[in-house]
């Protein structure tokens, strides 16, 4: 079994594309993995990928950790970020070669499963509703009374948990995003601000009745001081936790000691390199390892890192169902899981785009058993959806 071909495949998800690569064989055989960047450099992931082919191509694609050590080698002078996305890529698709290869899930391969079923949470709740609506032919969210009827659907769809970010509901709905492009430098939160996201939680918990626990993400939005401004307001909401973005970790560390919930971050961290740093200052509660930018078998050193520094782990996951099933088999392999998420608000083709959907039933994803990641990319669809 030798590699012959690696390439890059797009689809447009509405309101960011979805990205996939596509390992080929000299039998035929296929393994998948998806790559979706949202927001660094989406049309840069192909020359990546094209950039690294050459260590791939000619090879045997059961050689996983050797070929990923070649690359990493090859790209030592530019880690993390759009390179070790496409890393990961390509790790991802040979180890689902591998399995199916031998028949057998990819968490076989890493000591079979710790579990067969793992709690979902519903990401970017409300989120979707006040910037996508339109895409994922969901009802707006224009007032905090639809918010309130949310957070209904959350507990009757069997969610026990969910994740929202700053959002203003209203006829022009918005998601604030100042730590990103578009809204301005300003990073720290004004009074109005804080009273919107207390307003925010306080209508989704009139809709859950208590019977789902939010989390609120932050991302880059804040300055350190104006996350401690946010979770003071937010201290008595019965957070699950408080998720933030952060480069450095002893700020990070520091907010965490004086918030009032466990914190959640690491989504932007790449390999246990990455996250050491976070670990040794107390950083976090939660680590939010991305599986398919790190790639599964990095993704799962970071979790037994974590593990000796007594931390939970969170897969980072709002991609297509593919990811959902890479991150779903990576929560068998690790006994330090705390909660899988999912986007449940999407494009109306994502059933379709997938050979299988992930089973979730009353809350709890049942994780597949069969060879390799348990579903395949139907590129009938996928071609039907371009993106550009």
């Amino acid at each position: 079994m030798k590699v012959v071909q690696v390439e890059t495949l797009y689809c447009d998800a509405g309101w960011r594309p979805w990205i996939f690569l596509k390992a080929t064989t000299d039998d035929g055989a296929v393994g998948w993995a998806e790559i979706t960047d949202s927001h660094g450099s989406p049309h840069g992931l192909a020359g990546i990928v094209q950039d690294l082919a050459p260590n791939v191509v000619g090879r045997d694609p059961r050689a996983v950790e050797r070929i990923v050590w070649d690359l990493f080698r090859a790209t030592r002078q530019s880690p993390g970020s759009v390179i070790q996305k496409a890393i990961g890529g390509i790790e991802n698709a040979l180890l689902d070669l591998k399995a199916k290869a031998l028949g057998v899930p990819v968490y076989e391969l890493f000591g079979g499963p710790t579990r067969d079923t793992v709690e979902v949470y519903w990401s970017h709740c409300g989120t979707t509703r006040a910037r996508a609506w339109e895409v994922t032919k969901t009802p707006k969210l224009a007032s905090y009374d639809d918010v309130t009827a949310l957070g209904r659907e959350v507990v009757e769809r069997g969610f026990r948990a969910f994740k929202t970010n700053i959002v203003v509901p209203g006829e022009e709905p918005q998601v604030l995003m100042p730590g990103f492009q578009g809204d301005g430098l300003d990073r720290n939160p004004s009074s109005e601000l804080e009273e919107a996201l207390v307003r925010l939680i306080e209508a989704f918990a009139a809709g859950t009745g208590g019977k789902a626990e939010p989390i609120v993400d932050l991302n880059f939005n804040l300055t350190a001081e104006g996350v401690l401004r946010i979770a003071r307001a937010l201290s008595r909401q019965g957070l699950m936790w408080l998720e933030v973005d952060a480069f450095d970790p002893v700020s990070l560390g520091a907010i965490r000691a004086a918030a009032a919930m466990p914190v959640c971050s690491g989504e932007n961290l790449y390999t246990n390199r990455g996250f050491r740093p976070f670990f040794e200052a107390a950083a976090m509660d939660v680590a939010s390892v991305d599986v398919i930018w790190n790639g599964f078998h990095q993704a799962k050193k970071i979790a037994d890192l974590a593990e000796t520094f007594e931390v939970n782990c969170a897969p980072h996951n709002y991609y297509s169902h593919l990811a959902t099933f890479i991150s779903a088999q990576w929560c068998a392999a690790v006994p330090n899981v705390r909660i899988l998420e999912v986007d449940v608000d999407d494009v109306p083709w994502r059933e379709e785009l997938t050979t299988r959907v992930p089973q979730i039933d009353d809350g709890v994803l049942t994780i597949p058993t069969a060879p390799g990641w348990g579903a395949e990319v139907n590129e009938e669809v996928l071609e039907a959806h371009p993106w550009s």
